[in-house]
């Protein structure tokens, strides 16, 4: 086989292969998707360096978002300081956490226009600033809450959500900051902000949890997000895509695992689809 054949024949090789893996890649959820935003009803006068020191504080916070899931920072001096914070969702990976976060600043700008403080809370992301001296609020203040206008109908729902809720509150206090389980159709995550220690971090999901138990009831799913943490939770009656009847697990373990199977599957697959071009080419 002349180098020309040949190098036709593995560009041939590697589009197949190329073909298998793009076939496997799944796309991530839209964690770019916007849940709420709040803002500050007070704004800062045009012309006096605060929107200088904002722009320097979304610069500073963007710049770290390739490598960090949380960072907290501050810009400027005296009044016209502020100070800021994004977190991304503890299951992201560190490009598309890169890819939620740079969206935030121009989103804020958008929105909140010269609020003197603000947050967005994109589905895989969030950014939280305010000037120096706005007051402070609780960590467990409730900001937003989303529950599902569908309703269980019987089949044990509420005992199935309150083990789902129980295994997160348990699973949160490991200390990781990030939990996600699923127990019999129900899935469900939670994470506090980067800096919660991990008392307060359970003590605010469990604030959390008694919100969407109360708050939403018998919603087949149901988002609440408090100051400095928030959870949410889903119901699937025909079970949750992936996971086997009854399976309680992390949710993020179960991803790796059903996602390595089938990656381990296809590539099996796209090793005997080349070796059958190997065959073909040498029967010739």
């Amino acid at each position: 086989m002349g180098f020309s054949s040949f190098g036709l024949f593995s560009l041939s090789l590697i589009a197949s292969l190329l073909t298998c893996f793009l076939f496997v890649s799944v796309s991530p959820a839209d964690s770019n998707s916007l849940v709420y935003k709040g803002c500050a009803k007070q704004s800062f006068p045009p012309n006096s360096g605060f929107q200088e020191t904002l722009t320097a504080l979304f610069n500073s916070l963007v710049g770290q978002a390739s490598a960090a899931r949380f960072f907290k920072t501050s810009s400027g001096s005296g009044q016209a300081a502020f100070s800021g914070l994004f977190q991304c969702r503890g299951d992201l990976s560190n490009a598309d956490c890169n890819s939620c976060v740079r969206r935030l600043p121009e989103m804020a700008t958008s929105l909140c226009g010269q609020s003197v403080a603000g947050r967005v809370q994109l589905a895989g992301c969030y950014l939280v600033y305010q000037s120096s001296g706005f007051p402070q609020i609780s960590g467990s203040e409730m900001l937003y809450k989303m529950c599902s206008s569908s309703q269980s109908k019987g089949s044990g729902f509420e005992e199935k959500r309150d083990m789902v809720f129980n295994q997160v509150e348990n699973g949160i206090s490991g200390g990781s900051g990030f939990y996600a389980t699923t127990y019999s159709s129900v899935y469900a995550i939670a994470q506090c902000e980067g800096d919660l220690g991990v008392s307060d971090c359970g003590s605010c999901i469990k604030i959390a949890v008694q919100k969407a138990q109360v708050e939403c009831g018998t919603a087949i799913a149901g988002q609440i997000y408090l100051n400095r943490c928030y959870m949410s939770y889903s119901y699937y009656p025909n079970g949750v895509p992936g996971h086997s009847s009854g399976q309680q697990t992390t949710g993020k373990t179960v991803a790796i695992v059903v996602g390595g199977a089938a990656a381990l599957g296809f590539v099996v697959i796209c090793l005997l689809f080349v070796r059958s071009v190997l065959k073909k080419r040498d029967d010739y």
